[in-house]
């Protein structure tokens, strides 16, 4: 007839039938997950300042847009140290260099460009091309280099 009391010779211990098992704990501990994000908001707390320092230059000014990209078999521009520009191996003169960009970009589907720039080149030289670029209608621009440069934090000797 439900739970009853057995006394035993025991001393008088009682017996519950049918609950002696343990019930499953329903509840999430939040504890370890707060100790987690706890640590992640500091490290982004630390690393986020990091991200935008940067060096006060003052840039030559261009008419450049911004870069979306596209993929497709990339446009060649070189820039020798005499100031020469070449469209993949044909030198072209600098006033005709947007022309034949447009009709170039009018006939491709991507707008990926590299160019190449001889070490001795001014900066400004190659922003300047990297303007007619753009308004040639190439926005994808990749600055090629070469590999073995010296490294900034080299000593000296």
């Amino acid at each position: 007839m439900g739970a009853g009391v057995v006394q035993g010779s025991g001393g008088g211990k009682r017996r519950r039938r049918g609950r002696s098992r343990a019930r499953p704990m329903s509840e999430i501990n939040v504890t370890p997950f707060v100790d987690v994000m706890l640590v992640l908001l500091i490290i982004f707390m630390v690393a986020a300042p990091l991200m935008t320092v940067g060096v006060p230059v003052e840039l030559p000014k261009t008419a450049a847009n911004s870069l979306p990209g596209e993929q497709e078999e990339p446009l060649t521009i070189t820039i020798t140290a005499d100031g020469t520009v070449s469209i993949q191996t044909t030198e072209i003169a600098r006033d005709e260099l947007i022309g034949r960009l447009r009709a170039i970009a009018a006939e491709r589907d991507s707008n990926r460009v590299f160019l190449r720039a001889d070490g001795a080149v001014p900066y400004a030289d190659v922003v300047q091309v990297m303007g007619a670029l753009n308004r040639g209608g190439f926005d994808d621009i990749g600055l090629v280099t070469d590999i073995g440069g010296p490294a900034l934090d080299a000593p000296d000797g």
